[in-house]
Formats: C-alpha cells, sequence, structure tokens
C-alpha cells in the first residue's frame, strides 16, 4: 500500500481528496497546523492519520522538511506551499525518496488573460505577492523534474468553490451581502460593465484532478494542468443566473469601477480589483487529454451548491 502525505489536508481541497485517496487504497497521512475537521463528514477520515506541525515555524527552523521525510512518504501532496524557499527545502530532503511530488499552484501564475481559454503553455506575466511566489515555486519544480528528474506535478486551481465556505460572488469579492441582497432581490451594482470573467472550479474537482494525476504518473510528472470548471462566467452573466436562481428578475447597475469602489468597504473593493485585473479564463484541454479530467461542475453548479449550504446554515 502507498503512503501518501497530504500537507494541509483539513481545508477545501483535502476535504474531498483525503477520502479520495484513502477509497483508492492509499495509507494517508494528513499533516495540518492544527486539529480542526474537514468541511465535510466522510468515514474516511477514521483511516487516516493526522499529525500537528506549525510550517512557517518548521520552515524558518529549517525542520519541516525532516519531519516529512521522517513520515516515509511515497507520495506527497503538498497544498500549503506560498515560498520558493519552503519549496527547495523539500525538493532537497524528498529527492530520490518518493514517487510523485504534487504541488498546488495557481491560475494566478499568469496574471492577466490574454488569449482565452488560456493554455498551461502560454506566456506568463503574474503580478502580485501571492501570484508571482507561485510563479516562482512552478518553475522550480517543474525545471527540477527536467533535470534532475524530480517527479514534480503542479495542480493548478481556479477559484476553488464547495459547501462550508462563501464562494467568489458576481461583484468579485467574498462578501455575503451580495448573494443575500440578489435573494431579497435587490440591486446589484457592478463595477464597469460587467464582462470580466471569473473562473471557479469545486473542491472535489480539484481533488480529481489531483487523483487522475497519480494514476497517470508518466503523463503528469514534468507537467502543470489547470483546473478548473469547463468554462469562465462574466460577473455579470454570473449575477442575473443568480437572480433567477433566486426566483427574482436581474436587477443590475453599472458604474466604472473607481466610482464603484467608493461605495464599497476597502477589502472587497480590493478583492475586486484583483480578481477582474487578472479576468481569468482558463483551458482544460490539457488535463482533459492527458489526465481524463472530467469535472463534475460548471462554475454555477458549484456556486449554487455552495449558496444552498450558506442558506440552508444560517449565512445569508
Amino acid at each position: 500500500m502507498s503512503r501518501a502525505v497530504v500537507i494541509g489536508g483539513s481545508g477545501h481541497v483535502g476535504t474531498y481528496l483525503v477520502p479520495r485517496l484513502v477509497e483508492a487504497g492509499y495509507e494517508v497521512v494528513n499533516v495540518s497546523r492544527g486539529q480542526r475537521s474537514a468541511y465535510q463528514p466522510h468515514a474516511a477520515w477514521k483511516s487516516v492519520e493526522t499529525i500537528a506541525i506549525d510550517r512557517d515555524a518548521e520552515d524558518a527552523a529549517g525542520t519541516f522538511a525532516g519531519k516529512i521525510v521522517d513520515l516515509e512518504p511515497d507520495i506527497v501532496i503538498d497544498k500549503i506551499c506560498f515560498t520558493l524557499d519552503s519549496a527547495r527545502q523539500l525538493v532537497t530532503a524528498l529527492r530520490g525518496k518518493v514517487d510523485h511530488f504534487l504541488h498546488t499552484g495557481t491560475i494566478w501564475v499568469h496574471g492577466p488573460s490574454v488569449t482565452v481559454p488560456t493554455r498551461e503553455s502560454d506566456a506568463r506575466a503574474p503580478f502580485g505577492d501571492y501570484g508571482t511566489q507561485k510563479s516562482e515555486i512552478e518553475d522550480y519544480l517543474l525545471r527540477e523534474a527536467r533535470r534532475s528528474g524530480f517527479p514534480a506535478t503542479v495542480v493548478r486551481p481556479g477559484h476553488i468553490v464547495g459547501p462550508g465556505w462563501a464562494p467568489l460572488n458576481p461583484a468579485g469579492h467574498f462578501n455575503t451581502e451580495v448573494f443575500a441582497a440578489m435573494s431579497r432581490g435587490q440591486t446589484l451594482r457592478l463595477p464597469n460593465f460587467g464582462l470580466e470573467t471569473v473562473h471557479h472550479v469545486h473542491a472535489d474537482d480539484v481533488a480529481q484532478m489531483f487523483t487522475t494525476a497519480l494514476a497517470n504518473p508518466s503523463s503528469a510528472i514534468g507537467e502543470a494542468f489547470n483546473a478548473v470548471s469547463p468554462a469562465a462566467i462574466t460577473l455579470r452573466g454570473y449575477a442575473e443566473a443568480m437572480f433567477a436562481w433566486f426566483g427574482h428578475p436581474s436587477r443590475l447597475e453599472f458604474l466604472p469601477y473607481q466610482e464603484w469602489a467608493r461605495a464599497e468597504n476597502e477589502d472587497d473593493a480590493t478583492a475586486t480589483w484583483e480578481h477582474t485585473a487578472r479576468s481569468p479564463c482558463h483551458s482544460i484541454a490539457k488535463a482533459e487529454r492527458h489526465l481524463g479530467y472530467a469535472p463534475r461542475y460548471s462554475s454555477l453548479a458549484a456556486v449554487q451548491e455552495s449558496v444552498r449550504w450558506l442558506r440552508d446554515n444560517g449565512q445569508l
């Protein structure tokens, strides 16, 4: 039985990934900073060993990678690596000791969409700390795969959605009051003409990407794959669909971004700028062709499941 160590396995994607791994016959170890439960219960968690390690503290001490090696993994799935130094520590320690190393990247490594849908091979122009650092990590891992045979695969999720947390909304931020207002049939203001795009993905579809990559190592190692729904959606189209889902006619107003932002709190306005400045729209053709990736959820279906959970649990 292969031993899979999932770093950060109690989070959004880990909620679905860990049970998938157990059901596929892996012995699973979940490495987490705390002892929080997954977002959704599953009987598979009873057979999972969870080990508490504070990655930031251990990375600073130079001991985190060694603790992962001590777990004797055949496979490592790193969900929470955000710096190049942290990635280097793991690669150095795990070289020659694992069969497959899978890293969670992000579609933000591309920066603004130029041609759409954006393919993994298209030119990248990341900006901001998160996108830039993730791009550096991805370049390093894939370079190590080519030069030294380190068995790395990069999975790039879009805006992750699932029951238990608030999805990116039609205004381009995470304030659930946007959904609450639409549920009451109130007017929603959107920046510009609402034609910027967002690209969601259900957490279970990201988990599927990881398991299909594990099942196809010869196609996956040394490669990066976009993990998104079959199609991105414009803010306007997203809003119109959600008004209809709530049973109301669409009531939208449009303002230039700067004017729109003055009526929003600073955090929401910043989040909207971050998302609309990139307007992601990504292709999954490579993952379909090489891994057999077949997402179960459209962007809207994923969001609606999440919003239904919010409503049923009194959070709207």
